[in-house]
C-alpha cells in the first residue's frame, strides 16, 4: 500500500536473561515472529521466524541467538523492516517461548528476563515478563497495518502454557 503516512519502518526486538544456576540444565529462550496475511490476520501464520530462520524475502531476521543466555547484554536480536514487508502482510506478532527440553520451565523461574522492542532510539516496549511468570511463552507485541496501510504497534503481553511448536500454532489467535 502506497501512502504518505510512514508508521513504524524498521524495528529492533531484544531478549535477556541469565544463565541457569552453575550445575543445573541450561535455559533457552527464543524469540519468535509470526506474519499474516492482510486476508486472515488472526488465522494460521505465513511464516515463522525463529532460532536458525528469516523470513523468506529477509525482512524478518534473527541476529543473535543464544542457548544459554550466558553473556553481556542482549542475548538475542531480531530486526523486523516493516517497510519492506510485502502489502500482502498485515500483522507481525512478536514472541518469546522457552524450550523445554530439560522439562517444563517458566518465566517465573529465568531469571532477570527482559525484552525491548525499539525503532531507533524510540522505545516502544520493555518488559520483564513477570506478568506471565506462570507461562512458558508469551506474546509481547504486535504490528498491524492501519487504514492507509502504515506500521503501527501495540504491546500485547499474553502468556501461554505451550511448548514452542504449539504456541506458534496459538500466537496470533488473538
Amino acid at each position: 500500500m502506497s501512502s504518505l503516512n510512514k508508521g513504524i519502518e524498521k524495528v529492533e526486538v531484544t531478549l535477556k536473561w541469565d544463565p541457569s544456576p552453575s550445575g543445573t540444565p541450561a535455559t533457552d529462550l527464543d524469540l519468535i515472529a509470526a506474519t499474516y496475511p492482510v486476508d486472515a490476520p488472526h488465522g494460521r501464520p505465513a511464516y515463522l521466524v525463529h532460532f536458525d530462520s528469516r523470513a523468506p524475502d529477509g525482512t524478518i531476521t534473527l541476529n543473535r541467538d543464544s542457548r544459554t543466555g550466558q553473556g553481556l547484554g542482549t542475548d538475542e536480536a531480531m530486526t523486523l523492516e516493516l517497510d519492506r514487508l510485502s502489502d500482502d502482510y498485515g500483522r507481525v506478532v512478536v514472541g518469546v517461548a522457552i524450550q523445554q527440553n530439560a522439562g517444563r520451565k517458566t518465566f517465573g523461574e529465568v531469571a532477570n528476563t527482559g525484552v525491548r522492542i525499539s525503532e531507533g532510539r524510540s522505545v516502544l516496549a520493555s518488559e520483564d515478563l513477570a506478568a506471565v511468570a506462570a507461562s512458558t511463552a508469551a506474546t509481547v507485541g504486535e504490528f498491524f497495518r492501519d487504514g492507509s496501510g502504515a506500521w503501527k504497534f501495540r504491546k500485547a503481553v499474553r502468556g501461554f502454557d505451550a511448548d514452542p511448536a504449539e504456541f506458534a500454532a496459538l500466537m496470533g489467535s488473538c
